[in-house]
C-alpha cells in the first residue's frame, strides 16, 4: 500500500550537521513569528500566521540525521476540524553523501483525506521547497 503522507526532498551543498541546524532556525525560513526553541529534544515551540498557530514538541532528535516535530495543539482558524494538525508528525531525515546532504520531509497524517491537504501542500513546497532550501543554500529564507 502506497504511503500518502505529503513528502518531498531537497538537496543541498551543506553537511547534514548545518542542514539541521537551518531547519531548526524555524524563523528564519518558515514562520517569522515564533516562540520557544526547536534545537534539542524535548524542546517545544510554536509558530503563528496571524489566527493560526501551531505547537510543536521535538519528540526525536538524532543529531545529524533525524528530527521529529511532534504537534501537540493548533488551531487553523480557517478551517471546519480546526484541530486537524494535532497528533501529526513532522518528520526531517538527513542523509549526507559527497559534499551533499538530501533532506527528506515527512509530514505525517497530512494525507488526500484531511480538509487542508491541498492548501497545506502548497505552503509546504513553498517553505521547504523554496525558502529553506535558499536559506541553505547560503542566501536568506522567506518566512511568513
Amino acid at each position: 500500500m502506497k504511503n500518502l503522507d505529503y513528502h518531498c526532498s531537497i538537496t543541498v551543498a551543506v553537511t547534514a550537521r548545518e542542514a539541521e541546524k537551518k531547519i531548526n532556525q524555524v524563523s528564519a525560513w518558515w514562520a517569522k513569528n515564533m516562540d520557544g526553541k526547536a534545537e534539542k529534544l524535548d524542546d517545544q515551540f510554536t509558530v503563528r500566521f496571524g489566527e493560526t498557530f501551531v505547537k510543536f514538541r521535538i519528540s526525536e532528535y538524532i543529531p545529524g540525521k533525524k528530527v521529529v516535530w511532534l504537534v501537540t495543539d493548533c488551531l487553523l482558524h480557517w478551517q471546519n476540524d480546526k484541530t486537524e494538525w494535532t497528533n501529526t508528525q513532522a518528520i526531517w531525515e538527513l542523509s549526507e553523501n559527497k559534499g551533499t546532504t538530501q533532506i527528506n520531509f515527512t509530514h505525517q497524517g497530512l494525507v488526500p483525506e484531511v480538509e487542508c491537504y491541498s492548501n497545506c501542500v502548497k505552503g509546504w513546497d513553498q517553505h521547504i521547497k523554496g525558502s529553506l532550501h535558499t536559506f541553505l543554500a547560503g542566501g536568506m529564507g522567506q518566512p511568513s
